[in-house]
């Protein structure tokens, strides 16, 4: 009898979608994470799982601090691109949303957020691509009964893509090109333009091409220019 690899049967395992922050003394990031679990109940433990090439990841293996904000199902997709398809390294997240500094110095996202963590690294684990830091928590608060936002409802309600950073991020998850040619996809998030709908939110009215879009126009979900998408 072989065992044959199927990676599709990962796809059943159940995520959270959170921000996990931390500071480096004189700067402070968060990014979108989804691996994260309780490891222990006394005393209290999580373990979170980053991506080495983050600016986070940089900043926890530094300071040996973290929190956690769980998101609720409300969050908009423009916090998600802000915080899962920018980089820290060019961009002030933390200045485009409501945050406060936490018991153990990080900063700690509040926005559009069920519960936050606050967290001290007390062991890692080096899986190759990503760290795993095991955190012992030293704060939690409730801030809303919302209900807390899912993995499988960020894919499949709001449409969104695992940025590929993620420990989950599927190499074959770019759809594959339609021959409606009136539609564009962004090449980094796959936020999809749809001339039927536009962007009022952002001045571009339903009904308008892709090409009729102002040149300064960028992706509402990851802040891509119009020369990064591709039509779909």
């Amino acid at each position: 009898m072989t065992n044959a690899l199927d990676l599709s049967a990962l796809w059943n395992l159940s995520y959270g979608l959170y921000v996990v922050s931390s500071t480096d003394g004189t700067r402070n990031n968060g990014q979108i994470a989804n691996a994260i679990i309780q490891v222990t109940a006394e005393p209290p433990k999580i373990a979170v799982a980053l991506n080495k090439n983050t600016l986070t990841h940089s900043f926890i293996d530094k300071s040996h601090l973290l929190s956690i904000s769980i998101l609720d199902e409300e969050t908009p997709m423009t916090m998600i691109g802000l915080f899962g398809f920018r980089s820290g390294r060019d961009t002030d997240k933390m200045s485009q949303c409501i945050h406060r500094l936490g018991n153990n110095g990080c900063p700690v996202v509040t926005d559009h957020t069920v519960s936050t963590i606050e967290g001290k690294v007390v062991d890692s684990l080096d899986v190759g691509t990503h760290t795993i830091f095991i955190a012992e928590i030293i704060g939690g608060k409730v801030l809303s009964n919302k209900k807390p936002m899912t993995y499988k409802y960020y894919h499949t309600v709001l449409k969104g893509k695992a940025q590929a950073n993620a420990p989950t991020f599927r190499g074959d998850q770019k759809e594959k090109p339609k021959e409606n040619k009136m539609k564009y996809v962004c090449d980094i998030c796959s936020w999809e333009y749809d001339p039927e709908t536009g962007d009022p939110d952002n001045g571009v009215a339903a009904g308008t091409a892709f090409e009729d879009i102002p040149d300064d126009w960028t992706c509402p979900v990851c802040g891509a220019t119009k020369d990064q998408f591709t039509p779909a």
